[in-house]
């Protein structure tokens, strides 16, 4: 569903090629550009809301482009969209480069990729079973 001022010429979420996982999605900046300095977070609207079946959920993940070229990322990624939201969608954007960056309408700033969703049932327990790995953290299988 579009949010009442969006701008729909910018299209829904797409796939851009065969084989991705992710759909992009675009900023709706319709008043103009945001310049995020270094260090800094926002939060840029989508102009959509969602409806996700129950069973699944919506995970936003950082384009690897902007990360890669620019330092652009997502603090909580992947973020997660629940099948039960039904408010406006919009995306964390973090500046981890070297310079301010502008993030203008249109902008494909993120993608997200639909996945099942499993519940589990919890439940406290007096011990645990016995692994080969133990209680070993970070590092303990080895370096390879």
């Amino acid at each position: 569903m579009w949010e009442p001022d969006a701008d729909r010429s910018l299209g829904l979420p797409r796939y851009e090629t065969a084989g991705a996982a992710g759909a992009d999605l675009r900023a709706q900046l319709p008043d103009g550009a945001v310049e995020l300095p270094v260090g800094q977070r926002v939060l840029i609207p989508l102009g959509l809301r969602m409806a996700i079946p129950e069973g699944f959920e919506v995970q936003i993940r950082p384009r690897s482009g902007l990360a890669l070229k620019h330092g652009i990322t997502l603090p909580n990624s992947p973020g997660t969209i629940d099948a039960d939201y039904r408010g406006p969608v919009g995306v964390i954007l973090l500046n981890a480069g070297d310079g301010p960056f502008v993030i203008e309408h249109g902008m494909r700033i993120a993608q997200m990729v639909v996945a099942p969703v499993v519940q589990a049932d919890f439940a406290a327990v007096e011990a645990l079973d016995d692994t080969v790995r133990g209680a070993g953290g970070f590092g303990s299988t080895g370096v390879s």
